[in-house]
């Protein structure tokens, strides 16, 4: 990571690199590139140093020194916290081990090569949530900057940034995670005021969900343009029915209770199949555990593993953030462990243990399939979306 002070001198150096002088448009044109780097250097140390609860400016000592909170709140809503995970051990060290696989035989998917990386300090903020357009090859991104939604085209270039923060009524104050639905919609869950919001990609917002939810935390879309969502603090599954063209909330039916603490969530688009992480604790990965449930689209369970189970079939701490299917219908997951990316099989080869991506990455928070088959994952630990195809 680099502090927001030096990267915005360097920014300065680059400007001014080469000692010649230039003629005075281009002067004024790169004072203003300068100027707006440096604003984006200000509004990344600004949400890097303030409260995602209360929206206070962090200080060394009193009342706004960064801690637990007795209101619940733990590592979720402080990024100090969150630097110290990513800067500390991860709780268990990427072993020599991790190029085997085991668990039941099948064709395993291929390695994974890294293509291009997105974002990066400044760009993107502490992200929490990345989707991909099916049809458009565009990706969405929730992060904490002043627009809380970034839009990228296939090539990476910037499209659009919307969301707000603030308090009007399609204002975004803490973005946890974001879907992209068929119909060409982003969906994002809103855990300032516990509501899911939707918006076009041009950044209008056409819905807004505030009642019935404890705190809504992953969702994913559905073929059909619906929303499977998470409740983290209910321990539930909801399925969201809209007509997003009118904005019109049409149904929104809890599906599954009785989960713990439930977050990371995907469908498959070829079964109709869901899965989701469960986090067993809540302290974060050096004393949590996670869950992986699958279950069929009539929601039944079909199977499940947790880190204890994933642990004797491979000897390492494995902790879950985020999960989505591929277009085979297996079971991915980024693991913060061992800054991975690893292929749990289909549900009924539980467990396979085969990993796609075993270096490069920092604290991988989000994954989402793209069009070609690319893998986009979200790493918040440099403020990053890194896109792999197959080698």
């Amino acid at each position: 990571l680099v502090p927001p002070r030096a990267a915005r001198g360097r920014r300065w150096w680059r400007a001014g690199a080469g000692g010649r002088s230039a003629s005075p448009p281009l002067m004024a044109a790169g004072m203003a590139a300068a100027k707006e780097r440096e604003a984006e250097a200000d509004e990344a140390e600004l949400s890097l140093l303030e409260c995602r609860v209360c929206f206070e400016r962090y200080g060394p000592g009193g009342q706004r020194r960064p801690r637990n909170l007795p209101c619940g709140h733990t590592s979720d809503c402080l990024p100090l916290l969150q630097l110290l995970e990513v800067l500390g051990p991860a709780g268990g060290s990427l072993p020599a081990a991790l190029g085997r696989s085991g668990g039941a035989a099948g064709p395993a998917p291929a390695g994974l090569g890294l293509r291009l990386s997105l974002g990066g300090w400044g760009s993107l903020v502490n992200p929490t949530g990345v989707a991909a357009c099916r049809r458009s090859g565009r990706l969405a991104v929730a992060h904490d900057g002043k627009k809380r939604i970034h839009v990228f085209g296939p090539s990476g270039s910037c499209l659009q940034r919307f969301g707000e923060r603030g308090d009007a009524g399609n204002d975004i104050k803490y973005p946890l995670d974001v879907t992209v639905t068929s119909d060409g919609h982003v969906v994002v869950t809103d855990g300032g005021d516990r509501s899911v919001k939707a918006f076009d990609f041009e950044g209008r917002g056409v819905l807004a969900v505030r009642e019935g939810f404890c705190l809504p935390w992953g969702l994913d879309a559905t073929p059909e343009s619906e929303v499977i969502l998470t409740d983290s603090e209910a321990g539930a599954l909801y399925r969201l029915a809209a007509d997003f063209q009118k904005g019109k909330l049409k149904k929104c039916q809890m599906i599954r209770s009785q989960l713990v603490s439930p977050r990371g969530v995907a469908v498959s688009q070829t079964s109709g199949a869901i899965v989701v992480i469960e986090h067993l604790k809540a302290q974060g990965p050096s004393s949590g555990s996670t869950r992986v449930k699958i279950f069929s689209a009539e929601m039944d369970l079909v199977g499940q593993m947790d880190s204890f189970g994933l642990n004797l079939v491979f000897p390492s701490k494995i902790y879950s953030t985020a999960v989505a299917f591929d277009k085979e219908g297996r079971v991915i997951v980024t693991d913060v462990c061992s800054q991975a990316v690893i292929c749990l099989g289909k549900p009924e080869e539980f467990p396979i243990f085969n990993p796609l991506i075993s270096h490069g990455l920092s604290y991988p928070v989000g994954l989402a399939y793209m069009a070609n088959n690319s893998l986009a994952v979200l790493d918040s630990g440099d403020h990053s979306v890194k896109i792999y195809s197959s080698t």
